[in-house]
């Protein structure tokens, strides 16, 4: 009967303790930021690719709903088109070290690697000015895209940028043998 009793005891209290728990509303879930536009992008250097022979032939940008858009076209490339992309305190001219003054709260240092010259040393890109390869005024992000150079078969381009952003790189193919380098740089974190 003793051990009758006990069970009926410890029966109503585990009832008992299951209703209050049932009766606490369960902890709301952490409250975390969601990604902006889904853009899970960081601002630490991007890099791939290797050199090529191919030139650049082109730069122009863009603006989207979430970032803007640097791209670099480049003729005839053999093989995969190589880059470097990381945030400087400066960007420096190729060969000679001189500061590449920007405007905007970051620098983003865009190194192709591909020349903007051909095998006889003839330009292929020419820019009509150094300091503002195009109009970036009206741009949430880009401040100001300038020539850096192109120095023993890379090229530099300075990009600059309201603040330190997320942004991401990657290469197209095309058009016909060429391929395109693209810098997005988001609106915000």
């Amino acid at each position: 009967m003793n051990t009758r009793r006990n069970l009926g005891r410890f029966a109503v209290g585990a009832l008992a303790a299951a209703a209050t728990v049932a009766a606490v509303p369960a902890a709301a879930p952490a409250a975390t930021a969601a990604p902006y536009c889904n853009l899970m992008w960081g601002s630490l250097a991007k890099a791939g690719g290797t050199y090529t022979s191919g030139t650049l032939a082109n730069v122009r940008s863009g603006r989207h709903a979430c970032f803007d858009r640097l791209v670099l076209d480049v003729d005839d490339v053999p093989g995969r088109l190589g880059h470097h992309v990381r945030y400087v305190s400066t960007v420096r001219m190729d060969g000679s070290g001189t500061a590449v003054p920007l405007r905007g709260g970051a620098d983003l240092r865009v190194i192709l690697k591909a020349p903007a010259y051909d095998n006889h040393g003839r330009p292929t890109y020419r820019p009509a000015s150094r300091t503002n390869l195009v109009d970036v005024s009206g741009y949430r992000t880009f401040r100001q895209v300038a020539w850096a150079g192109s120095f023993e078969g890379q090229t530099t381009i300075g990009l600059g940028v309201r603040a330190r952003l997320p942004f991401r790189t990657f290469v197209l193919d095309g058009p016909g043998d060429g391929a395109r380098l693209v810098v997005d740089v988001a609106h915000r974190w």
